[in-house]
């Protein structure tokens, strides 16, 4: 099966991609290069033996997914290609409702024209807001959004669940993340943002390898167990693989019509603290932080029940918040030498 990644060029969507080859598929990426490297390709090359296909498209241009889907025969889409800092996007908030609503409606349009059945939605665990009960299922119930991304989460998630439901030959899974972190193990791909880091490991293992000053830590006064925000930080090795169990699903689903919505976390919730204190023991590395004020958007705690992940799509978390850290660390010293 030929499966479409937009957005294949980015942190998640690049680690899924070599579980797709390893898993016996043949992805494609389709990336606009936004806010990822086309250097990424290279790293997959050493992964995965072989060039990946690569097309540099924007996916809100409807006529360039149009010519891609006349090019290339797809059995399947995951979608990741979308804006995603917090900050930025309370900032500019009309910016990531026209990306990140625009390239799903744009891939819907024409994966129907084309006839293609498998989705796979990169959804988020901004979808549940501040939820008032931990951790989280599927079947808590969404609170408003803290920010206009997690807003365009809900929206592209109720959108596909009403597409579905007018009966368009669409099997779709929207997988809701929790904090993807880490890197591949071979050190060839990792997380590579283009300017300042809107994600926390990232600018914490370039303050740690001197690129930045310091780690600003954004608040230390909410309800937590030291007053830093409580997030689920999840391998993302482990993520890209819940992508693969995800089309298997779809490919054996009898219904034409069908959508669900699965939680993939390790199920555990980590204060920020308690992410730098593990990141200093596991690689043996002083890190320069401080504490600021509370960032707009952020939500004061949340972590995951995978159960309906572990059991439905047979997936569940293997690396522990250590090994992501060291995988982390281990891909920065990298790029700092080369």
């Amino acid at each position: 099966m030929k499966i479409l990644v937009t957005g294949g060029a980015g942190f998640i969507g690049s680690h899924t991609v070599v579980e797709l080859q390893m898993a016996g598929y043949q992805p494609v990426i389709a990336d606009n290069l936004y806010n990822s490297n086309r250097e990424v390709l290279a790293g997959l090359k050493n992964i995965v033996g072989q060039e990946i296909p690569f097309f540099e498209i924007d996916c809100t241009d409807e006529a360039a997914v149009r010519q891609l889907f006349e090019k290339e025969q797809f059995d399947g889409v995951i979608h990741f290609a979308a804006y995603k800092a917090v900050g930025e996007s309370v900032e500019e908030p009309l910016k990531y409702y026209q990306n990140n609503i625009d390239s799903l409606l744009v891939l819907l349009k024409i994966m129907r024209r084309f006839k293609v059945s498998n989705f796979v939605f990169s959804s988020s665990c901004t979808v549940y807001g501040q939820p008032d009960t931990l951790p989280v299922t599927e079947d808590t119930p969404r609170q408003p959004a803290t920010s206009p991304y997690g807003n365009t989460k809900v929206m592209c998630e109720d959108i596909i669940r009403d597409y579905v439901h007018s009966k368009p030959a669409l099997k779709a899974i929207s997988l809701r993340y929790f904090n993807p972190i880490g890197a591949h193990h071979s050190a060839e791909i990792g997380e590579l943002p283009n300017g300042v880091p809107s994600n926390l490991v990232p600018y914490l293992t370039q303050a740690a390898a001197g690129l930045r000053d310091k780690l600003v830590v954004f608040g230390d006064d909410y309800d937590t167990p030291d007053g830093t925000c409580v997030r689920d930080f999840i391998h993302v090795v482990d993520l890209a693989k819940a992508h693969v169990k995800a089309i298997e699903l779809l490919e054996k689903q009898p219904e034409a019509n069908y959508y669900d919505v699965f939680n993939v976390g390790t199920g555990d919730g980590n204060t920020v603290l308690e992410l730098i204190n593990t990141f200093e023991k596991a690689n043996g590395v002083k890190l320069n932080y401080t504490i600021g004020p509370r960032r707009p958007g952020d939500v004061e705690k949340i972590w995951a029940q995978s159960d309906k992940a572990n059991t439905v799509l047979g997936w569940k978390a293997e690396k522990s918040l250590a090994d992501s850290l060291r995988d982390a660390w281990r891909w920065q010293s990298k790029l700092v030498e080369s």
